[in-house]
């Protein structure tokens, strides 16, 4: 019986280009990415190993991409095909264990402690169907925590050749984790973002080692209890279990325009659409927040939020719009063009509608809130009027 847990991160290689070689074998082996037009601000969503030997990395401007490498294919990314292919993989995890935490479309957790075969063995035989049934290339990490796992993934990308996904499995046998993590460089440790990075070269500390061998009262003392997190995670400690269901924290939605937009009307035009798109979405997971939040994005990248906390929960266009353009007030300028604008709704909470569904007056509003969606939905945000909104 085994005495401790064994956990495998899976990672898909490259995904939405391995979905787009898949539709299109032609692509296979050619420099492409997967996102926007380079003409319309679009950003890298994936893009092709054969890409990223040009300097290609995803989240940099598509327009960056192609004055790197410029014979970069780009593909219009097919959502409905990636959502599809990503329900394959975790049904063949699923058929593995009921164990599996699933990170993004990607990525996931697994807990195979209760199967007794070797880890590597079960590792091969995952990657194997994944490439067989699904023609998809996958890498995984297995270690005794979900930490110590997802370092491994990403070591053994970064050790793979260059040029082709990298279908790694790198297996971290129990009791050595400290020693795995030790000359790893301390941003490959979950929590190390730049500023704690610069923090920790200043006292010293440049590998996950040194972060380990540091004296966990002085680490506590420079960095509070994220000093203290830190240390056991440089040891290889973490307890997180597999969750196997998240709760929903928070719904929105945002726009990057293909033009930096300067009037205030065209910008409060699309907080209205997006309030619309918000609350469709509440409404449809049977969710209110009480929180409502607008983020701006001005045209030299510089980014801005503000919110607002309500005495009870919403989920209607008219409030969520309403306390958005009210939050807008309070930002605008008119001395810079807006780059991106979005709304979104947070501190969410389900038991509340669900308490009062049984109340006839309750039910009549919801009935009228969801024949109002359906209008702005057809015919736009703008069509019932201010006026109805106010009703008795």
């Amino acid at each position: 019986m085994k005495t401790t847990r064994t956990i495998i991160h899976l990672d898909l290689d490259a995904f939405f280009c391995a979905v787009e070689e898949k539709r299109d074998p032609a692509l296979r082996g050619m420099a492409f990415a997967v996102g926007g037009d380079p003409a319309q601000r679009g950003v890298v969503a994936s893009c092709s190993y054969a890409a990223r030997q040009f300097g290609v990395r995803s989240a940099m401007p598509m327009a960056r991409a192609r004055e790197r490498c410029p014979r970069l294919g780009v593909v219009v990314p097919n959502h409905a095909a990636y959502k599809k292919a990503s329900r394959q993989v975790m049904a063949i995890l699923h058929d593995l264990t009921s164990q599996v935490e699933q990170l993004s479309i990607d990525e996931a957790f697994l807990d195979i402690s209760e199967i007794e075969v070797s880890p590597r063995e079960v590792g091969q035989t995952l990657q194997g169907q994944i490439r067989e049934k699904l023609n998809l290339p996958c890498s995984l990490g297995i270690a005794s925590n979900k930490l110590v796992a997802k370092i491994a993934t990403d070591v053994g990308k970064v050790s793979a050749p260059a040029g082709t996904p990298p279908q790694a499995l790198t297996v971290i046998p129990p009791g050595q984790e400290a020693a795995f993590l030790a000359p790893l460089p301390t941003d490959m440790l979950w929590g190390v973002g730049p500023k704690t990075r610069e923090r920790l070269h200043q006292l010293g500390m440049r590998t996950i080692g040194d972060v380990a061998n540091y004296p966990v009262i002085e680490l506590t003392q420079a960095l509070g209890k994220h000093g203290y997190d830190l240390s056991k995670r440089a040891k290889g400690i973490d307890k997180r279990p597999i969750v196997t269901e998240r709760k929903v924290k928070s719904i929105s939605n945002e726009i990057t325009f293909s033009r930096d937009k300067g009037r205030k009307g065209e910008i409060l035009q699309e907080l209205r659409r997006l309030s619309g798109k918000v609350a469709r979405r509440l409404q449809a997971k049977g969710l209110r927040g009480r929180t409502v939040q607008i983020k701006v994005r001005w045209a030299d990248f510089s980014t801005l939020t503000r919110q607002n906390t309500l005495p009870k929960g919403v989920d209607d266009y008219d409030t969520i719009s309403q306390q958005a353009e009210a939050l807008l007030e309070q930002v605008w300028t008119s001395e810079q063009a807006v780059r991106l604008v979005g709304v979104g709704v947070s501190n969410l909470d389900q038991e509340a509608r669900q308490l009062n569904l049984w109340d006839p007056q309750v039910k009549k509003d919801r009935q009228l809130q969801e024949t109002l969606a359906k209008l702005r939905h057809k015919f736009g945000e703008d069509i019932i009027s201010e006026g109805m909104s106010n009703r008795d």
